[in-house]
């Protein structure tokens, strides 16, 4: 099969290479072409975080309704993805690679939006990832979106992330509690949308949170 071929029949599914191994993907296409992309992550690997995690499917269905395609990876020791659990250290350097390397395999698909999203564990990835692309001077995200964030429990290094920077916060969020995302919210002064009642899962409320998301996505 030809790799335009291959490309017309839009995989579900793709693999890249980390750091320590493979990076097993899944991919979410939206009903046309392409109007960018977006890198979803997933919680913590120790406690059944994966790529299939209902909230993680809820930000991706968001993104490809506004005309992304979504790529969720499998972190470290998740699935068939090669490594161990590394604190968000290692995750950061893979999803650098992936980011790399799934530019090179579909640049028609990269040229255009890219979002960012990450929940849990996966938002401090996301925000490390942010950081140490800005850092480099490399092309950033055009959206940053951080839902139930756990940031500061997994950070390794400085995280700067933009003004616009979207924070999701459940009122009764039992895992990370509010006032935590509120300290993160507070030091680089940005707002946060509070779903009353919403649990750390957001049981019975993922309508209210692809919502959100989805207004978020229209502005860009």
């Amino acid at each position: 099969m030809f790799a335009g071929e291959f490309k017309a029949v839009k995989p579900k599914n793709s693999v890249f290479q980390g750091l320590a191994g493979a990076i097993d993907c899944a991919l979410d296409w939206p009903e046309g072409e392409p109007a960018g992309w977006a890198l979803v992550l997933h919680p913590h690997p120790l406690h059944g975080g994966a790529r299939d995690n209902k909230i993680v499917t809820t930000i991706s269905r968001a993104c490809t309704q506004r005309g992304l395609v979504a790529l969720r990876p499998n972190f470290r020791g998740v699935g068939a993805s090669g490594g161990e659990f590394d604190h968000a250290v290692g995750e950061t350097a893979d999803m650098l690679q992936l980011v790399e390397q799934f530019a090179a395999a579909w640049p028609a698909e990269t040229t255009g939006k890219w979002v960012l999203a990450g929940f849990s564990f996966g938002t401090s990835v996301a925000a490390q990832l942010y950081s140490e692309l800005a850092a480099q001077g490399a092309k950033v995200p055009d959206a940053l979106m951080l839902v139930g964030s756990a940031v500061e429990r997994f950070r390794f290094r400085e995280v700067a992330v933009p003004d616009d920077t979207l924070l999701v916060h459940g009122e009764v969020d039992e895992v990370v509690p509010l006032s935590e995302a509120m300290d993160f919210a507070r030091q680089r002064g940005l707002p946060v949308a509070v779903i009353p009642d919403a649990t750390h899962f957001f049981h019975g409320r993922l309508v209210t949170l692809k919502q959100l998301l989805l207004r978020h996505l229209a502005a860009l």
